[in-house]
């Protein structure tokens, strides 16, 4: 009796002591949504579960070892010991309890994730190889900027125009695959405001790595400043009816083209934009034409017609209007 004694105190001890060194190597990144407090009550209750399983495994292994070990000039026969149908039984039952417990647990923070807000803000989430851009249709504003009001639950609408993407942001925890033709629905109510960044969390491709985008949350009043700023840019940028290389360039930056091209001339996915400009393109079926702003144009509103040599087709179709690839023809043009 005196050694279960020892070892059940080791064991609490050692318990202790790995979630203490689990709680303080800071796994999980800082809570930044009302979603993400039942999500990490849940780890929290899983690192004391794993924590003690350590300790019922590893004390009585190591005080096994030490205190029962062989002596010296012993050579007599280990004690022989029969299995305990009781201690079978209680250690089937138990963890198929925890599990049910675990589950139940688990069920209940799934439909506290879920919870529909009748009065969440709308937004639009599109990935594409390899960027991400967001719509906010009440507003008719477009951006690769994720802004997001605080304390106020947003519903994502989220589609694929590829391949599969999942988005993620760390801080939310909650995660949400993104399937082409398929349109899936992600809540999330931040509470914190700061600054934070999306992930594509399924390999997608070459650039997977490299897909992430701004997700900006803040008040309300500053939410509605940055709408405001965004629909008075548009606004005269439809007025002047003047194409702009500027524009242009902001286009190529948020619109998920420098995925794709680079302006440096190093090879990408699709074509350089360096040089491109007034150049003879040479084509897949053997022909060449000029990069001039009729090319460019049907290149953008339709990829598939006219396919550069030594690259596949699979840009996908962007519904920019004319004014916008009329800026970044422009800014093309820059590009020498």
């Amino acid at each position: 009796m005196r050694h279960f004694i020892v070892v059940a105190i080791l064991i609490i001890l050692s318990s202790f002591l790995v979630y203490a060194g689990i709680s303080a190597a800071h796994l999980l990144p800082i809570e930044a949504s009302l979603q993400s407090i039942p999500i990490d009550w849940l780890f929290r209750i899983e690192f004391v579960a794993i924590s003690f399983l350590f300790s019922l495994i590893f004390v009585p292994l190591v005080y096994s070892l030490i205190v029962f070990r062989r002596r010296s000039g012993d050579t007599s026969d280990g004690q022989h010991i029969e299995g305990d149908t009781r201690l079978e039984i209680l250690w089937t039952v138990i963890p198929l309890f925890t599990v049910m417990g675990l589950a139940y647990i688990g069920a209940q923070n799934l439909s506290a994730i879920r919870r529909v807000d009748p009065d969440a803000m709308e937004a639009k989430v599109t990935a594409f190889q390899w960027a991400w851009k967001f719509d906010y249709p009440n507003s008719g504003v477009s951006s690769n900027e994720l802004h997001l009001v605080v304390d106020r639950q947003v519903d994502l609408s989220m589609t694929s125009s590829d391949v599969i993407h999942s988005f993620w942001v760390p801080e939310f925890r909650v995660k949400q695959d993104l399937v082409p033709g398929i349109v899936t629905d992600y809540r999330i109510t931040p509470n914190l405001i700061g600054n934070y960044k999306v992930r594509c969390a399924e390999m997608c491709g070459t650039s997977h790595a490299y897909m992430e985008a701004p997700v900006i949350v803040q008040s309300q009043a500053d939410f509605d400043a940055w709408i405001k700023t965004q629909q008075e840019a548009n606004a005269a940028a439809e007025a002047s009816g003047i194409p702009d290389a500027s524009r242009g360039q902001r286009i190529y930056e948020t619109s998920g083209c420098r995925a794709c091209h680079s302006i440096d001339g190093s090879p990408l996915v699709g074509p350089t934009w360096k040089g491109l400009w007034g150049s003879e393109v040479m084509l897949e079926d053997g022909g060449t034409i000029k990069a001039d702003e009729k090319y460019i144009t049907e290149s953008i509103k339709n990829p598939a017609a006219k396919i550069v040599k030594g690259f596949a087709p699979g840009m996908p179709q962007f519904n920019f209007t004319d004014l916008q690839i009329a800026d970044l023809v422009e800014y093309i043009k820059t590009l020498k």
